[in-house]
């Protein structure tokens, strides 16, 4: 449920609407593992009024996926000092709430975290980990000697077939996930049985978080879900010959975070359009091709008339699309500015892409497979050292628009 009380509260000082909102990536921006960046208490202070109300609509973006809205919020309101409600948080698989085609089918979560919780809560009706189906079907797990499951004294209960997978984030022993989303995959939803190199389809396959890279405390980045999808469209490409298919990719730089992201500001804002949504972000690869992504998109949007029915989550698959009414996610923010800092992934002694030669070598691209490398989505609108400084100058921009009027 919106939690419409606390969100008028938080607005309650505003005698207009804002034309500007405010989209903060959370991983290198705000946090460090989960230490808070220390201009991020700062960079809070410049956004708030004398009773602790924002200045503007925020909402907090982040591509992590292994819990729930309202853990998300309870961490971010402990560590930045102001109370951030579950609703202006956006994880990667929030949007999956609006694919309601999806809900019915009995789907197959890999992740870690309380994956069968959160896809519960996100809707979905008949839920299956990897863990219940490794229980089921002992057989299937046997790298780890030590932890290969024992056969039960008495059959289990038959788990119904397979229908969808839905790739949340990283999981934890990534040997257990690929062998038995491969045997899903190649058994078309029932892995009790041999592999069928015939299938004629394959499974549909939702992935949150294409972040090949995330930056905690350590001095490098770490592997992220990116990687994960990575081995697995390799191994399954091994074995078929053919390459694995997504029906949709979740998450930034998807365009449905982003409209689901400008939906929440919206409603923050009374449900009064904004003229300017500014990005922040640490990752060239998903903040910024993103929020540059969802620029192009509503420059499109403001060109021609939208459809009521939307693409949402373009994958090498069949188009997904969500049957939402159009007045419920609608995109009419004027445009979306990014703002790259570097205390996370960014190295600002390593070349952006766009500054790289026209033979781009394929280690310097770590977006995704399905996500093309173009130069104007990849190159921010502004650079700067910090989020604090990220926010100085949209309080700058945002002054100098309010003189004009």
């Amino acid at each position: 449920m919106w939690c419409r009380g606390f969100l008028r509260q938080t607005v309650r000082s505003m005698s207009t609407s804002r034309q500007a909102g405010i989209l903060f990536d959370v991983d290198g921006v705000l946090l460090r593992g989960g230490s808070l960046i220390p201009a991020a208490r700062r960079a809070f202070r410049k956004l708030l009024d004398r009773n602790n109300n924002f200045l503007f609509p925020v909402v907090f973006v982040t591509n992590a996926g292994s819990c729930q809205r309202r853990h998300k919020a309870q961490q971010l309101s402990r560590l930045l000092e102001v109370q951030i409600a579950p609703e202006q948080v956006v994880l990667s698989h929030s949007p999956l709430q609006m694919l309601k085609t999806f809900h019915d089918k009995c789907v197959l979560v890999s992740g870690q975290g309380p994956v069968t919780d959160i896809a519960n809560t996100l809707g979905f009706q008949k839920v299956v980990s990897v863990e219940q189906l490794r229980e089921h079907h002992p057989l299937l797990d046997m790298v780890d000697h030590n932890r290969r499951p024992k056969l039960p004294s008495s059959p289990l209960e038959t788990l119904p077939k397979i229908e969808a997978i839905i790739l949340f984030g990283e999981p934890i022993r990534w040997e257990t996930n690929l062998q038995l989303l491969i045997d899903v995959l190649l058994t078309n939803g029932s892995p009790g049985c041999a592999y069928d190199p015939r299938l004629p389809a394959q499974l549909p396959v939702l992935a949150c978080n294409v972040d090949l890279m995330w930056m905690a405390e350590a001095p490098s980045p770490r592997f992220g879900h990116g990687m994960f999808l990575l081995c697995l469209e390799s191994v399954y490409r091994k074995m078929t010959g053919r390459e694995l298919q997504y029906q949709g990719l979740l998450g930034k730089p998807s365009l449905l975070t982003y409209q689901y992201a400008e939906h929440l500001l919206r409603l923050q804002n009374h449900n009064h359009e904004l003229t300017t949504i500014y990005a922040i972000g640490d990752n060239v690869m998903t903040d910024i091709y993103g929020a540059n992504l969802y620029n192009r998109y509503l420059g499109e949007q403001h060109a021609a008339v939208a459809s009521t029915t939307k693409l949402v989550a373009q994958g090498t698959g069949s188009p997904v699309t969500m049957a939402v009414p159009e007045e419920e996610l609608v995109s009419a923010a004027a445009q979306c500015r990014s703002i790259l800092v570097c205390t996370g992934v960014y190295n600002p002694r390593s070349p952006l892409p766009n500054d790289l030669s026209d033979a781009i070598p394929e280690a310097a691209f770590h977006g995704h497979r399905d996500l093309a490398l173009e130069r104007d989505l990849v190159e921010p609108n502004h650079v700067v050292e910090d989020v604090e400084a990220a926010v100085d100058l949209l309080l700058q921009q945002e002054n100098a628009v309010i003189s004009d009027l």
